[in-house]
């Protein structure tokens, strides 16, 4: 199993602490997914700066992120530096919407989705 890196254990951490519950390195059957909440079907890649630069990789991406909307989960990508300059808001703000998703989907499916 691929180990997290620092930055993607550390939002996890920081998610648990605010009480949301978080899988690591999930494989959702095509790919590994850095960080899943199930109850809010939020999958969140922590990307280097590859992601961001290089073709192959964007496309590589783009591909990865349209499987996993097909499984009814959507795919946040937030990159390393962001989480080293801002983790506690992006924590904060990251729960709050996985909350509120969760309650939504309750409403929706009216269970755990």
């Amino acid at each position: 199993m691929r180990q997290p890196t620092l930055e993607a254990l550390a939002l996890k951490l920081a998610l648990e602490k605010l009480g949301v519950r978080v899988l690591v390195e999930v494989d959702d059957g095509y790919k590994r997914i850095d960080l899943a909440i199930p109850s809010a079907r939020i999958n969140i890649e922590v990307d280097g700066s590859h992601h961001l630069t290089t073709p192959h990789q964007i496309l590589s991406d783009l591909k990865r992120s349209h499987y996993s909307d097909n499984l009814g989960y959507d795919t946040l990508h937030i990159q390393n530096e962001q989480i080293r300059t801002d983790l506690p808001r992006i924590a904060n703000a990251l729960a709050e919407a996985a909350k509120t998703r969760e309650k939504e989907l309750k409403q929706k499916f009216g269970q755990d989705p």
